[in-house]
């Protein structure tokens, strides 16, 4: 969807203007941010990012046909003919400015938003599919993919930039969505790219170790989390996690209506889980029993997010939980099935401590204890490197045998990453007897399937649904599962 002629005096209403040099009655034909896209009569905003400055590339952009520049400080010199707009902080006006120039698409059907370490995806993919299942037509926005109604649009990011979140939802309104689902990563709160949303109402899952190479310390990565909480209005709604330490922290600042959810204590939306196994679990709610498809304590929770969400969105109770246990896993998601030689395979997105920790506690719960588990894990390059430590101590306590191997390595050595998880287990030699080195990821994959026997688990962690795997700055086709499954099946 593509809106021209807008003017900029328009564009660039409330974003906290500092000086503008020549005029703002300029018809604009879109809104950019990069410079290597700009079109003829186009507003280019010079936005500073982690590795470079927007504010380098502006008479580049001008160059490309730029004909005005949203930016924190004026160039030395100012070219004719060009209208120069200073603000504070670019990022927030960005977000204001995309959200003016898509006519505020936000508040034009409720956008609900779901933050946390774990479990986001999970969460807005269910609220999707649950609410299309009730006859709504709805828009989703996350890790996995970018859907409007039933057309799914890959996607390279949790949480689009600001002008690609507008355009999206702006295309939600265009086909009659009334409710619209998006995974708010702490990235995103804190680079503004949601500023400019109107958000319906907010879920909190829960906060553990992640990110900290970007935030540096838990409570900037809290303070994040926060955001998001702290700009809604009376009008909207808050659903949190009432067992996680952090669940009411987040959101003692807000003005919204704060609800809770819980499998422990009381709390407006309480649950208890009664069985669970590989191919489900049942769960009580309130007053009523429900299979799901979805396994471990993890996806209980999420489960209630999902309810309690519902619920507050005006939905019959019957008829919510009803759809909720249609609900599939989403891809890469404790994803599992059973190989050709009984080895029950299983890949999951797990790369925080917390994660594969909930992974592994949940396989151990339904195991046996008569076969043997085997994981396969690695941690991503140019990413929090404190993790890694105890990413590898938990794999090694929760399995049978551990073998460390690549990820995403980046534009890291693998080796010097794996060495990193090798450290974590130092504190305790008992570990160190189970772990193996791997580095090639399909080859570590591939003997973890050897060592299994008929029963056995082999997990393979880390990357989920990813078709790719990132060396050296280039993204290389490499799918988990299907090679998992070729592996069990051979």
């Amino acid at each position: 969807m593509q809106k021209a002629y807008k003017y900029l005096a328009d564009i660039i209403y409330r974003t906290g203007i500092v000086e503008t040099i020549g005029t703002t009655q300029r018809e604009i034909t879109m809104v950019v941010s990069d410079s290597r896209k700009v079109s003829d009569g186009a507003l280019f905003v010079a936005v500073k990012g982690l590795t470079t400055d927007g504010h380098q590339y502006i008479d580049q952009a001008i160059t490309g046909g730029a004909k005005a520049i949203l930016c924190e400080s004026m160039p030395g010199s100012q070219a004719e003919d060009i209208s120069y707009i200073r603000v504070n902080d670019t990022s927030k006006a960005l977000g204001i400015a995309a959200a003016n120039f898509y006519d505020h698409p936000s508040q034009k059907l409720k956008l609900i938003g779901v933050t946390g370490t774990n479990g986001k995806t999970t969460v807005v993919r269910m609220l999707h599919e649950v609410f299309a299942r009730l006859g709504h037509r709805c828009g989703l926005m996350s890790t996995i993919s970018n859907v409007i109604v039933d057309r799914e649009m890959a996607t390279s990011y949790t949480t689009p930039d600001a002008l690609t979140t507008n355009r999206l939802l702006a295309q939600m309104v265009e086909a009659k969505c009334t409710l619209a689902f998006m995974e708010v990563s702490s990235h995103a709160l804190a680079q503004s790219r949601t500023e400019g949303l109107q958000f319906a109402g907010a879920v909190f899952t829960n906060l553990s170790h992640d990110h900290l190479d970007y935030h540096k310390t838990f409570k900037e990565y809290l303070k994040s989390k926060q955001l998001l909480f702290n700009k809604l209005g009376a009008s909207s709604f808050v659903l949190t996690n009432l067992d996680d330490k952090n669940g009411m922290i987040v959101v003692q600042n807000t003005a919204a209506n704060v609800k809770t959810y819980s499998l422990k204590a009381m709390a407006d939306f309480k649950g208890k889980l009664l069985e669970n196994s590989f191919s489900g679990m049942h769960i009580h709610i309130r007053h009523t029993g429900l299979w799901c498809k979805l396994t471990g304590t993890f996806n209980a929770y999420n489960i209630l997010a999902v309810y309690g969400t519902g619920i507050i969105l005006g939905k019959q109770e019957d008829e919510l939980l009803t759809a909720i246990s249609t609900c599939t896993p989403p891809e890469g998601r404790f994803d599992y099935f059973v190989g050709k030689n009984k080895v029950i395979g299983l890949v999951d997105y797990a790369h925080t401590p917390d994660a594969i920790k909930n992974v592994l506690e949940t396989i151990n719960e339904l195991r046996t204890g008569n076969e043997k588990l085997i994981t396969v894990i690695g941690c991503g390059g140019n990413r929090d490197k404190k993790k890694r430590g105890p990413m590898a101590a938990i794999s090694a306590s929760y399995s049978d045998k551990v073998i460390f191997t690549s990820d995403n390595p980046r534009d890291e050595n693998p080796e010097d990453i794996i060495g990193d998880m090798v450290d974590g287990l130092e504190l305790n030699p008992s570990l160190k007897s189970k772990h193996i080195v791997i580095t090639k990821r399909e080859e570590a994959i591939n003997i973890a399937c050897i060592m299994a026997a008929a029963g056995d688990i082999v997990l393979v962690a880390g990357k989920g649904h990813e078709k790719y795997q990132e060396i050296g700055g280039k993204k290389y086709p490499f799918d988990d599962k299907a090679i998992l499954q070729k592996l069990l099946n051979r």
